[in-house]
């Protein structure tokens, strides 16, 4: 398959090089949630939900001056139509939802901070799979945690890029990323200009390697941009209803 069009340079599903899926996110799209969203990255579909603050319930994970936050990720059995159903106890679901939390921890404001901690918890599914599930994970807790209320200094943002027919490719969708090129996922702090995730598949040359990160970190900027305008006019919107 010709990943990208030696003719046009567009990519076979029409973006270009440097061009993300379209991105959709809403929040508050669970009731009984204290905070909730769903985010897409074209195909990809994510819901997340989240609980507290509260107190912690279990003291033995009480951190010194942390808040504790636990996560939990599943993959819905429909999300892909060749994925086998995985076990409860599957190591990689296990592991990504112990990573995933940790993103946070750092982000949350000092009232976190004192004698009187607090417990976060964050439930992810993936409704559907088309490439980028790690990244629309975080961009999705990222708006339910918005959502919650929950003060951050600053909001986690992820995108990926890969690099395929000797080109640089932001966002990678289920056939890009299956075609066994390298590919990079970043997940970042925008304001504090900070990464707290870089994962790579395959090793690159330093210096396409740099340009392909490079690529997901614009990635994560424009996604942080966007984010906040989904939060800027939900806030907007509440206030029409509190003055109607």
């Amino acid at each position: 398959m010709e990943y990208v069009s030696s003719l046009t340079g567009f990519r076979f599903d029409g973006r270009r090089p440097n061009e993300m899926r379209q991105i959709r996110g809403e929040i508050g799209v669970l009731a009984k949630a204290d905070g909730s969203a769903l985010f897409e990255m074209g195909n990809t579909k994510v819901i997340a939900a989240v609980f507290g603050p509260r107190e912690v319930q279990n003291k033995s994970q009480q951190i010194d001056n942390q808040a504790l936050v636990r996560c939990e990720y599943s993959m819905a059995n429909f999300s892909t139509g060749d994925r086998a159903r995985k076990p409860k106890g599957d190591r990689n679901i296990i592991s990504y939802s112990a990573d995933h939390g940790s993103k946070y921890i750092n982000t949350f404001d000092a009232s976190f901070s004192g004698k009187n901690l607090k417990q976060i918890d964050i439930f992810l599914q993936v409704l559907q799979a088309d490439g980028g599930t790690r990244s629309a994970c975080i961009n999705a807790a990222t708006l339910a945690l918005a959502d919650a209320g929950i003060p951050m200094r600053d909001i986690v943002t992820s995108c990926s890029a890969g690099y395929l027919c000797s080109t640089p490719l932001l966002d990678l969708n289920y056939v890009e990323d299956s075609a066994g090129g390298p590919d990079v996922t970043v997940g970042l702090l925008v304001k504090m200009d900070k990464m707290t995730l870089l994962q790579m598949d395959a090793k690159l040359p330093a210096e396409i390697f740099t340009d392909v990160m490079q690529l997901a970190i614009e990635g994560c900027k424009a996604i942080a941009s966007y984010i906040r305008e989904v939060l800027l006019e939900n806030t907007k919107t509440l206030e029409c209803m509190r003055g109607s």
